[in-house]
């Protein structure tokens, strides 16, 4: 009977510490979370591009990942970054993304070749929030660099407006 009464002890004292509350965490900064953007080039290579859209996910911590309606010609992957606040609702990311080139031919892409890299972007983008945490206004800048690392033709300006993705 002894073994019984341990026994329910044990599992109650379990089950009590598996449905403790967590402690308090620092609240999150009004960025974090899921957004899109609609951005304009005003001037660059991208500057004819129609439509363009951002969608981004600012973490927790400072880093992002941002992919566009366009990751797609050429092939691209994903940008990664960093964002940090500047001033109360303001904030300053700067992130990459690699370019890719298209195949000499299609026989290249038959024989296992394919897109291959071309060399990379930067984008830095100086975030503005609303009062309301719901949007953004923001300016960006685009560089571009050859595979050594060189600086190529085609960055630009642009500005963007953004919305919260959420439920």
């Amino acid at each position: 009977m002894k073994a019984h009464v341990l026994l329910a002890a044990s599992l109650l004292l379990l089950l009590s510490a598996c449905g403790a509350s967590a402690p308090p965490t620092p609240e999150a900064d009004p960025l974090v979370g899921a957004w899109q953007s609609q951005i304009s080039f005003k001037d660059g290579a991208l500057a004819t591009v129609q439509g363009l859209e951002f969608l981004y996910v600012f973490n927790a911590g400072g880093t992002l990942t941002e992919s566009s309606n366009y990751d797609g010609a050429p092939p691209v992957p994903p940008a990664y970054g960093a964002w940090r606040r500047t001033a109360p609702g303001r904030y300053e990311a700067r992130y990459m993304f690699f370019n890719t080139q298209p195949p000499a031919d299609w026989k290249a892409v038959a024989g296992g070749g394919g897109w291959n890299p071309a060399g990379r972007g930067e984008l830095r983008e100086l975030i503005e929030l609303a009062a309301d945490g719901q949007s953004f206004t923001s300016t960006l800048s685009l560089a571009l660099f050859d595979l050594a690392g060189h600086p190529v033709d085609g960055g630009g300006q642009a500005s963007g407006h953004g919305t919260r993705n959420g439920f």
